[in-house]
């Protein structure tokens, strides 16, 4: 098999202000076609920002006028799945002649829902992933993703699959993925901590997949002046530091980490280490004992109403 040049994109959202996110992701989708790379990863809620340090005014027991503020920004800054800004990174993906998983925060009827959009180099939108579980705080912007939601996509690199930020931590959604075998398991974060690098090798060992992992790099600076975030307004102030990073089936780091800066890595990888990891680990089939252990996955969208 021939080599693939898979990339991921460490960048920042201008918080609040999605036309500009997509003035700096058209550049760097520029860049990627530049340097001819197949399938780049952007990260989690790169198109509608990570309010990172933010409270959103809420209490127990309260909300603030100043949060609702705050969630209406947000909700307007928010994308629409399908529609003109999904539109606008399909043609992204055109130029970049490359496909795309892009984290947005996507809005569906008055809910918004933090989701992973997969495009081709032609600039269809193949699919979506909602993130499942939002952690903690995030619980309160964000609705819950169901099982109709979690695309595996068959493309003539492999098959592509996403899970957002923690969400890699539910074995669970591991091996519904590993079962239809993914090849590239892409990670759309915001988790800057050095322990995050361990489960990114081990999902790709574990899952004898590359692991394309995508990490914000946000500072004070990408934010509005009102934007009363905990770590402080000095413009510098590193917000999200990065850390995105590339691996391979067997554990082995390709490219990355970064902190720091925005930054494009690159790795020049062969689908055919999928196969090599597999010969001793399968873990949804020559590894697996299902008489012992069975997982059920319900893939029906989940509704609060139906109309027949």
């Amino acid at each position: 098999m021939s080599l693939q040049r898979v990339a991921v994109v460490q960048a920042g959202t201008s918080m609040f202000d999605t036309p500009k996110t997509l003035e700096r992701m058209r550049a760097h989708c520029e860049e990627l076609r530049r340097q001819d790379v197949q399938l780049a990863v952007f990260p989690e809620a790169y198109i509608g920002g990570y309010p990172k340090g933010l409270d959103f005014g809420a209490r127990v027991g309260t909300r603030s006028p100043a949060g609702r503020e705050d969630f209406r920004r947000y909700f307007e800054a928010a994308i629409d799945v399908p529609g003109p800004e999904v539109e606008q990174i399909g043609e992204f993906a055109r130029l970049a002649n490359s496909y795309l998983v892009v984290g947005a925060i996507e809005r569906d009827g008055y809910t918004l829902y933090c989701s992973a959009l997969f495009f081709s180099p032609e600039g269809e939108l193949l699919g979506k992933h909602r993130k499942l579980m939002p952690t903690a705080s995030e619980r309160l912007i964000w609705g819950m993703g169901d099982g109709s939601h979690i695309p595996v996509i068959e493309t003539p690199l492999g098959k592509i699959g996403a899970a957002i930020c923690w969400e890699n931590y539910m074995p669970a959604l591991r091996l519904s993925m590993y079962a239809r075998g993914i090849n590239l398991w892409c990670a759309p974060t915001v988790d800057e901590r050095d322990i995050w690098q361990a489960s990114m090798r081990h999902i790709a060992y574990e899952g004898r997949c590359f692991v394309l992992c995508a990490c914000q790099y946000l500072t004070r600076a990408d934010c509005p002046p009102d934007y009363d975030c905990i770590q402080g307004n000095a413009p510098e102030t590193e917000l999200i530091r990065g850390g995105s990073v590339i691996i391979s089936p067997l554990g082995e780091v390709l490219a990355g980490p970064v902190q720091g800066r925005e930054v494009i890595l690159t790795a020049d990888i062969d689908p055919a280490d999928v196969l090599r990891g597999k010969y001793d680990l399968d873990a949804a089939g020559h590894y697996a004992r299902p008489d012992i252990f069975s997982l059920t996955v319900n893939t029906q969208t989940q509704s609060p109403v139906w109309e027949e």
